[in-house]
């Protein structure tokens, strides 16, 4: 139970307990006296009070020991699953310990990250890890989900027993649309306060509109051309290397992509530390391109697709037009023949994150945390069937890089698995996108996070509600299986993690925990959590809080292990493996 009935309990226990004593006599100022001189009133009143005490230390100690916080936790049967995580304990009400198979010194960095945000224990239990969490989390944010009007927009209202700074505005909505221009129109007369990824096109009348003001990103990022080996002819490395050769990733930026963009010579962008070590990317050279598909057995390219998302992303603006570029290259370059295909949001993100789609894709992402783990962990892990069967090659070195803290002493290994990607060409990196949010003059604090998404409780209105437009509607509310920052942003709203994000360097700091301390080699971190939190539901924040809704997306063996997709990708990929996963055996 949590502990806001445990106070009223035993109140009512004292009341009934007090009216007991004084039904058996237990005042003793109108007694007769005693015959014995010697037994003195204050004699009697002393028995008095040891046959009070005596009655009632038996009730309290059954009722504290009845009411007393019950510990949970979970736990791998041993390290031999892969996993970092060991166990996660819930050592009191405000104090819990993660317990790591192996160094992990970006831990800190990851924790913070809105998947990872702490839901009641008593919620994930009662929806069962799927349903109404999906749409309806209950979080400890300054805002709550007041209403999620499909294909229209989330309604948020100010959480008034927030525990941090509330929130300026009462009400926020958030809307969205596929189209840069649409947003930008929308800003332009008002009926919205902020919106996201203003188009390249667009940047100059942004910045010459006195009633606007554009707000560049540094948000690291990353555009790729994806495929997935365990599909023909991409199980061939000539192919692959082919098409890494045969593209003009230049002529895209130059194309499509504003100015401060770049071509992408290594997967992750030069600004995350470790993240541009080792050789660059292929030249484009398309004569070398074409001999390699020869080799291959394709002298006269293949059939495929293009598969992607109509969603306006900081690394893929306008991607309509992007995805008929890549098409016009790979037919005149590679003599490749491939057709676009454009999915639902959602769909996309499932069947390509899956490994599923035949054919290429476009696909991109956008820094959660300031660590080179987060952009090759994730894509290039032992765990992840993204672009098929994942190479040791790559893994190995990750794997080892993870565990060491010092960033000189990775670097090494970081160069070799960035040499490995090179070779092996799982996928082509083509751009680092600038990229920039839009807002009224009018609005105050108006700022774009370099991790994470802008909090809309920190915005100034100058009004009761605040209207914030972005690309793409949430695919659900339930982010511990979300990897779609439409949808991260929403949640990031309601739902807290145990540490933030800086909103100007993106350095970690207190959220529902006040510290977080790391033994001497970084394989035990314990939390201290905030005292007095509430969730929106008015239940109190504790340890066994954060067990549960850990446990929900980093075991699979829990009952709400269900969630939207079920597959939890950042627990799995962040920390190398789902515990208890009988999945591989089946």
């Amino acid at each position: 139970m949590k502990s806001t009935r445990k106070w009223t309990l035993l109140t009512v226990l004292f009341l009934l307990l007090s009216l007991f004593i004084v039904a058996c006599g237990g005042a003793t100022t109108e007694e007769e006296p005693v015959a014995d001189d010697t037994a003195s009133t204050d004699d009697t009143a002393d028995e008095a009070m040891d046959s009070e005490e005596a009655m009632d230390e038996e009730p309290a100690m059954d009722e504290e020991e009845m009411m007393a916080f019950e510990p949970t936790s979970i736990a791998a049967p041993d390290c031999d699953y892969g996993g970092k995580i060991s166990s996660i304990e819930a050592v009191d009400e405000l104090t819990v310990v993660f317990n790591l198979c192996k160094p992990d010194p970006a831990f800190l960095a990851k924790i913070a990250f809105t998947p990872f945000g702490i839901q009641p224990a008593e919620y994930i239990a009662a929806t069962g890890g799927t349903g109404d969490i999906l749409e309806a989390p209950i979080g400890t944010g300054p805002y709550m989900v007041d209403e999620w009007v499909r294909g229209d927009s989330v309604i948020y209202k100010r959480f008034d027993d927030y525990w941090g700074t509330p929130a300026i505005a009462e009400t926020a909505v958030l809307r969205w649309s596929a189209e840069g221009a649409a947003r930008l129109l929308e800003l332009q007369a008002g009926t919205v306060d902020m919106i996201t990824n203003v188009s390249p096109d667009d940047f100059e009348a942004v910045e010459s509109d006195p009633n606007l003001q554009l707000l560049p990103s540094t948000n690291p990022n990353v555009l790729y051309l994806a495929m997935t080996n365990t599909f023909e002819p991409f199980d061939n490395l000539q192919v692959r290397q082919a098409i890494a050769m045969g593209i003009d990733r230049q002529r895209i930026v130059d194309n499509f992509y504003p100015a401060g963009s770049t071509v992408a010579d290594y997967f992750t962008p030069c600004s995350i530390p470790n993240g541009c070590g080792g050789e660059v990317w292929y030249d484009f050279n398309p004569e070398a391109a074409r001999e390699l598909l020869a080799e291959a057995g394709y002298p006269d390219g293949f059939e495929t697709s293009i598969y992607y998302r109509d969603v306006f992303r900081g690394y893929l603006p306008e991607p309509g037009l992007v995805a008929v570029e890549f098409q016009t290259q790979l037919r005149e370059n590679l003599g490749i023949e491939a057709e676009v295909v454009v999915m639902e949001s959602g769909a996309f993100i499932d069947e390509s994150t899956s490994g599923r789609l035949d054919g290429f894709y476009l696909l991109g992402w956008g820094a959660d945390y300031p660590h080179v783990t987060n952009f090759l962990d994730f894509h290039f892990g032992a765990e992840n069937p993204q672009f098929g069967n994942a190479h040791p090659e790559i893994y190995e070195l990750l794997l080892e890089a993870g565990t060491i803290g010092d960033l000189e002493t990775a670097a090494p290994l970081y160069e070799q698995a960035n040499n490995a990607i090179r070779e092996l060409v799982p996928m082509v990196p083509i751009a680092h996108g600038a990229s920039a949010d839009a807002a009224l003059a009018s609005l105050g604090n108006a700022y774009v996070p370099p991790f994470g998404a802008t909090s809309f409780a920190l915005l100034d209105p100058g009004k009761d509600t605040l209207v914030f437009m972005q690309n793409a509607e949430p695919i659900s509310l339930f982010c511990a299986d979300e990897t779609d920052g439409e949808s991260l942003r929403p949640c990031q709203q309601v739902v807290e993690t145990l540490l933030n994000y800086q909103t100007d360097s993106g350095a970690t700091e207190p959220a529902l925990a006040t510290e977080c301390t790391g033994n001497a080699d970084s394989t035990v971190w314990t939390c201290n959590l905030r005292e007095g939190v509430l969730f929106h539901d008015g239940s109190h924040f504790d340890a066994n809080d954060v067990v549960a809704s850990w446990a929900a997306g980093i075991d699979a063996s829990n009952p709400y292990h269900v969630g939207n997709t079920g597959a939890f990708q950042y627990y799995s990929y962040l920390w190398d493996a789902l515990m208890n996963d009988t999945s591989a055996e089946e």
